[in-house]
């Protein structure tokens, strides 16, 4: 039977951990499930005893770094398909047989199309735009499920990018036409928008897309995002 392993990558997280794993319980099957791992990148806060308190989660600690975290999640992962979630997202009831039936039918790796928790119109059409299968509308917010063959003969995460690195997989995926967006909603959290302004940020990010559309580098990329964003 096909099983799924859920791969959170973790840092100072304490607000919404528990929140998504009791989610994650309530939204699936435990059938289906093969393990839930939270990879934590040196939390400062209660984000570990939070973790630690639910008995059927694994805690592994890792060097900080969403790709090199959710790499190490890889390793210690024993289901089949391998599905890496942001601590802020939320997928929709019963994700697990989502995924599995999209594999099964031959899409080996793909998102869910997403919706901010939010009422700004701006980021209402933003999430809209998340149903198409286009490229330019994928981000790491919407999750990412993939077989684990699959994720291991490209080479997993580029522990090069701090930043970018859910871009940059599924730029790989696409150029090997294995993607697949199912259309039920994950809801996701606004606060960075929140935090930096709808307009500010949306600028942010669509100058790192454009700095990586004319050959940025990871390091470039990165300068540019603690300069304006962290």
């Amino acid at each position: 039977m096909t099983k799924i392993s859920i791969i959170i990558p973790i840092f100072n997280e304490a607000e919404t951990i528990e929140k998504l794993l009791n989610h994650l319980i309530a939204s699936s099957s435990a059938q289906n499930i093969h393990d839930i791992i939270v990879v934590d990148g040196g939390s400062t806060d209660t984000s570990k005893d939070i973790v630690s308190n639910f008995k059927n989660v694994i805690l592994i600690p890792s060097e900080k770094g969403r790709a090199k975290q959710m790499n190490v999640g890889s390793k210690h992962a024993k289901g089949e398909i391998l599905y890496f979630l942001h601590a802020d997202s939320f997928p929709p009831k019963n994700f697990d047989n989502l995924i599995i039936d999209s594999v099964e039918k031959g899409n080996y790796a793909g998102c869910f199309k997403m919706k901010f928790k939010s009422d700004h119109w701006w980021l209402k059409l933003a999430g809209w735009f998340t149903k198409f299968s286009w490229n330019i509308c994928r981000g790491g917010d919407q999750s990412l499920f993939i077989k684990k063959s699959l994720f291991q003969d490209i080479g997993g995460f580029d522990e090069r990018y701090i930043i970018y690195e859910d871009n940059i997989i599924i730029k790989k995926l696409y150029a090997l036409n294995q993607f697949k967006v199912i259309q039920k909603s994950i809801i996701t959290s606004a606060r960075k928008y929140e935090t930096h302004g709808v307009w500010k940020l949306q600028c942010h990010f669509f100058m790192i897309h454009l700095k990586h559309w004319f050959g940025a580098n990871a390091n470039e990329l990165h300068s540019y995002y603690k300069k304006h964003i962290t």
